[in-house]
């Protein structure tokens, strides 16, 4: 019964409160989306965003447990799935004229990267 349930979630890397809006992230994400395990880990490290470094380091993760939990070899893995998903809001306050408080939302985020071996990547990359 373990077996089987571990077969249906796969492989993946979970990266959650991540203190960073998630369309900034998404910026990256969407170019290593379809891209093999080869290339995937060395395009964010030529990108000028500060959360490249998260997201190279969730994809060796995601293609260490590849290999460890289901023995797939990492020089067959392909990024599948990868996804960016808001989660909730660090709420501090600002303080304003006349003894007011400003809210100030900053923004979490949660990122899931799955890798396959079985998967086609887009033609071009």
């Amino acid at each position: 019964m373990k077996n089987k349930k571990k077969s249906e979630v796969g492989a993946r890397a979970l990266g959650r409160n991540i203190r960073v809006s998630a369309t900034k992230i998404r910026r990256i994400v969407d170019q290593i989306r379809g891209c093999s395990y080869g290339k995937a880990p060395v395009l964010p490290e030529f990108m000028p965003y500060k959360t490249c470094y998260l997201i190279s380091q969730l994809i060796l993760s995601a293609a260490a447990n590849a290999n460890t939990n289901f023995g797939l070899n990492k020089s067959d893995l392909f990024i599948s799935e990868a996804q960016v998903e808001n989660s909730t809001y660090l709420k501090r306050f600002r303080p304003r004229a006349q003894g007011r408080g400003y809210p100030i939302k900053k923004p979490i985020c949660k990122v899931i990267i799955k890798p396959n071996s079985n998967f086609v990547g887009e033609i071009g990359r």
